[in-house]
């Protein structure tokens, strides 16, 4: 049972960890578009796209140095191509929702945008935690992925993947 319940204190942790980074990238693409948005006359999905644009890069810094920072470093290239592959189909799932809410049914004040954006961002979210976890920052090969803090892992149970 307690490796069931490590693993799950390790699951919650990287939630947790996804979570702040993502949180604050929330914050850097809403604060984003909405500073577009003021400062300059493009569409909505054209200043949405800016925004996620920068709060992928945002991400990205977060994403490998805070949240994923114990997993396999050893083929970058490969890393950022996948992130920037996952992060674009992100990007038109969240602009997506925008654009169906901006195009389809012209829900496009102020407060309508940036519901829909953030809705957009939600959607998203779920597809990016699962492709950077699952593709993106992989735990290095025949190893349980470290938590800061904890024992090291050795012997038989370190040869074992806690699903």
């Amino acid at each position: 049972m307690e490796r069931g319940s490590s693993g799950l204190r390790r699951l919650f942790r990287e939630v947790a960890k996804f979570g702040a980074v993502g949180g604050a990238g929330v914050l850097v693409n809403l604060g984003v578009f909405n500073l577009v948005r003021q400062a300059s006359d493009l569409p909505v999905v054209r200043a949405s796209v800016i925004a996620t644009v920068v709060a992928i890069v945002f991400n990205y810094v977060g994403f490998r140095y805070f949240t994923y920072r114990d997993r396999d470093k050893s083929r970058r290239t490969r890393e950022m191509s996948l992130f920037l592959l996952f992060s674009v189909i992100g990007l038109v799932i969240e602009n997506g929702v925008l654009y169906t809410a901006t195009y389809g049914f012209g829900w496009d004040s102020s407060l309508q945008s940036n519901i829909f954006k953030f809705v957009g961002i939600g959607v998203a979210t779920l597809f990016r935690f699962w492709s950077y976890r699952t593709w993106v920052f992989r735990a290095l090969p025949g190893r349980d992925v470290p938590v800061a803090g904890s024992a090291p892992v050795t012997g038989d149970r370190a040869r074992q993947r806690v699903p």
